[in-house]
């Protein structure tokens, strides 16, 4: 990881987001624009995770929750998958050591009980290794999807208005939302998207309603930390409004 010394200071930013989602893509894109496979692009992409964690640490940002496998890549080709799982593998087994030092506290959400069970094992571990860790939430989407999520929320609260566990008069967002992956977590405020594509592509459906939405041209490579702070100085403009009015513009 690199020193504070070889890191630019944050800007000084009025409004913090709490909680930033992102969706990284453009790593296949990235790999065939410089002539090389797309598993270098995926190896290429790893690096900028590193950069953009560190710029959440500087920043004060409470938790960041990265699109790392959608429920959707399992249909790309067996050797992408194979190569994915293998870089997933050791980024765990290689950062979960300098998440410690980082005072970072690894999670994941999605259907984690299909992934590979090595790549299961690893993350396991490096959860149980960072759990304690009161600094940055890293949260990985890993199998996720989020028709799915809600689905599972769904026959979740089904399961428990059979038990009795839930009476179904009660039923609200508030109490739909602690029967999702994200129920420890708060909505994100804030959800990037590299690559240009104006999509949300089955990510956080249901938490991110109200979040700010930017979009980025830059493909995940090429992704920087400056690249990272402007998009936080894009949501300090914005005016949330959750659906009321702003006495000022109105």
């Amino acid at each position: 990881m690199a020193s504070d010394a070889d890191r630019s200071p944050p800007p000084k930013i009025a409004k913090i987001p709490q909680h930033v989602a992102v969706i990284m893509d453009g790593n296949g894109r990235w790999a065939q624009s410089k002539g090389k496979p797309r598993t270098a692009g995926h190896r290429e992409g790893a690096q900028t995770v590193r950069t953009v964690t560190e710029a959440c640490g500087d920043l004060g940002i409470d938790y960041l929750t990265l699109y790392a496998f959608s429920s959707e890549n399992w249909k790309r080709p067996k050797s992408e998958i194979t190569a994915l799982m293998t870089l997933l593998e050791r980024f765990l087994k290689s950062r979960t050591s300098e998440m410690q030092t980082n005072n970072i506290r690894l999670q994941a959400i999605g259907r984690l009980s299909d992934l590979p069970k090595r790549c299961q094992k690893a993350l396991h571990e490096s959860i149980q290794a960072t759990k304690d860790n009161d600094g940055l939430t890293l949260i990985l989407a890993l199998n996720y999807g989020g028709r799915e999520e809600i689905l599972d929320g769904i026959r979740s609260v089904i399961r428990h208005v059979q038990e009795g566990l839930l009476d179904v008069a009660m039923l609200d967002p508030e109490v739909f939302g602690k029967h999702l992956y994200t129920r420890y977590y708060p909505d994100p405020d804030l959800l990037i998207r590299t690559s240009g594509e104006m999509r949300i592509s089955n990510f956080l459906l249901w938490q991110i309603s109200y979040a700010e939405i930017v979009i980025t041209d830059k493909l995940w490579p090429e992704f920087t930390r400056e690249d990272f702070f402007a998009a936080i100085e894009e949501y300090a403009r914005r005016q949330r409004r959750f659906g009321g009015v702003n006495e000022e513009t109105s």
